[in-house]
């Protein structure tokens, strides 16, 4: 739906949408599984998203061109008061760099915090320098190591962040 005005010889591409962060809906659901494929070299199944439909923190960020990343959180129980964890969080390749990502994490939070979470935990590939210095920011802070956590023998650093 972009369009495009030409005059003196030049060409102007206007500015896209705003995306919207709103729950993920069972139309989005390819959407985001293309998502997870071009970001992961091991992607969900499209079945494991599935399976969080309908849960408040399965989020998605869309605009006139359709989802642009995703985000699945939830809480689990943990000695009173539920742990956090951020599951998978995505932005299109060619939209990253814009905040998206950011967006999509401070929602999550904000669910999981609304949830009565203490902390928040989540996985993150040791090499992955981009989403590592992004939950920093957040606060979150590396708790320790899971050696071979991957199929294809990378690490995962477990990142803890409390409210």
């Amino acid at each position: 739906m972009s369009t495009q005005w030409q005059g003196a010889g030049v060409t102007v591409t206007p500015p896209r949408a705003s995306p919207q962060v709103r729950p993920a809906s069972r139309a989005d659901l390819l959407e985001v599984f293309r998502i997870e494929q071009a970001a992961f070299p091991q992607p969900w199944p499209y079945g494991a998203f599935e399976g969080f439909l309908g849960q408040e923190g399965f989020l998605v960020a869309a605009d006139d061109t359709g989802v642009v990343g995703y985000v699945v959180a939830d809480t689990v129980p943990n000695h009173g008061r539920p742990l956090g964890h951020v599951k998978d969080i995505a932005v299109h390749p060619d939209r990253r760099g814009e905040g998206l990502g950011a967006t999509l994490l401070e929602r999550a939070l904000e669910v999981l915090r609304a949830a009565d979470a203490s902390r928040v935990k989540l996985e993150v590939r040791a090499s992955n320098e981009a989403a590592i210095h992004l939950y920093r920011q957040f606060g979150f802070r590396h708790h320790h190591t899971v050696p071979r956590y991957y199929d294809d023998g990378e690490d995962a650093l477990v990142m803890v962040r409390s409210f």
